[in-house]
């Protein structure tokens, strides 16, 4: 069946030609159809320019971004494709020592449109692969990209967990359901990163079940953490803490406004046999207003603030107040790692709104570092949009 064909208005091929990885619905001109039909959600379109000359391969939808790009050559779209991307992928993180480490079993091994497949993201922890498909197009080829795993890992592959129902759930009106799509024994509950070990929990977690993206990161706060009284807000599962006191931190203490959250992070300490620790439920800000005891590193790792630009107004003001509060709170000669995860807030804007809480500080501070992802959530240099999390490592006097 020849696949429908979306013809650009005449000018707009130029982001395709660049390589961007996504079609906004505004540069559609038509859509050519054999049936006279609208491609449906999910379905492969080819994409060519007002002469009709080629541009891409990818997957419709009905929103702003009208196409998932998944190739920029025309190509079948079939089993030898999916073992092709999925296999480039795992050599470059085997190139980063990361697929036959004995320190470190868990990472990501399809970071969506760095990888080159738009909307597909892979986690792999310890033997199980974690799927998340961001598109109904990547929902449809589930069976060929769980063949493509197979494939690669053979023996080493444990099971493959499905977990797409959150990010598909706007997508459809059919229910989409977080499942094993694969299964060859019993899937290891425990990863190791850094030698550090974590307890893996993808069917409750959030996101996949682990952030991954935070691994050297972590490995930096080991760096500053000896001999020091560490504060880890928005703790999550506790990563930062459990390096800290590996690293020899004099005291750790674990905030999270979640309870979840603040048992992860204790089963977390205690799995890694650590002591010098305290968790506390409670709001990051109103924990860092309320209490005056000094930190010698304090560690701010909030949620996304800005999801969409409409909301970035709101999340720069959040941030700031939060960097605020802690500059203020931080003992001299203290260390302050600050993050945002925030796609929306890019690395300018976000060094702008620290800067301008620094200012109303009246502190001196120095920048030690600038922070981003790790290698196995590369950035497609074509889509700059994929370099979503930043960092400051911050010297207050």
């Amino acid at each position: 069946m020849e696949l429908k064909t979306i013809v650009l208005s005449r000018g707009k091929e130029k982001s395709i030609q660049r390589k961007h990885p996504w079609l906004f619905s505004g540069a559609i001109n038509r859509i050519i159809s054999d049936t006279g039909e609208a491609p449906e959600i999910g379905e492969l379109v080819e994409i060519v320019d007002a002469k009709n000359n080629f541009l891409a391969l990818g997957y419709f939808s009905d929103g702003t971004i009208a196409v998932r790009i998944i190739s920029f050559e025309k190509v079948t779209i079939d089993q030898t494709f999916w073992n092709k991307k999925i296999q480039t992928a795992y050599n470059v993180r085997e190139s980063l020592g990361l697929t036959n480490s004995n320190t470190t079993n868990i990472y990501r091994l399809m970071h969506a449109e760095g990888d080159g497949v738009s909307g597909l993201i892979i986690d792999f922890y310890n033997g199980t692969a974690i799927i998340q498909a961001h598109s109904i197009g990547i929902y449809n080829v589930l069976d060929e990209i769980s063949l493509a795993l197979q494939n690669i890992y053979g023996d080493q592959l444990i099971a493959i967990y499905n977990k797409s129902a959150e990010s598909l759930a706007k997508q459809t009106d059919e229910k989409v359901e977080n499942e094993y799509i694969y299964q060859n024994g019993d899937s290891n509950l425990i990863g190791l990163e850094n030698g550090n070990q974590f307890n893996l929990d993808w069917i409750n977690g959030q996101k996949t079940g682990f952030f991954l993206d935070q691994r050297e990161n972590r490995q930096l706060i080991a760096d500053y953490s000896k001999g020091k009284k560490v504060l880890n807000t928005f703790c999550y599962s506790g990563g930062f803490s459990v390096y800290a006191l590996k690293a020899g931190a004099k005291e750790v203490h674990s905030i999270d406004s979640s309870q979840k959250a603040i048992d992860l992070v204790d089963e977390n300490i205690k799995l890694n046999k650590l002591k010098k620790h305290q968790s506390f439920t409670s709001d990051t800000l109103d924990y860092l207003k309320e209490n005056t005891v000094d930190y010698d590193v304090i560690i701010l790792d909030p949620p996304a603030y800005a999801k969409s630009k409409k909301a970035k107004h709101n999340a720069i003001q959040g941030y700031k107040r939060l960097n605020l509060t802690a500059l203020k709170q931080i003992k001299p000669g203290g260390i302050l790692f600050t993050f945002s995860c925030s796609q929306a807030v890019n690395r300018k804007l976000f060094y702008d709104t620290i800067t301008a809480a620094a200012i109303e500080s009246g502190r001196n501070i120095r920048v030690l570092h600038h922070l981003s992802q790790p290698a196995d959530h590369p950035v497609n240099i074509y889509h700059p949009e994929g370099e979503y999390l930043k960092g400051l490592v911050l010297y207050v006097e």
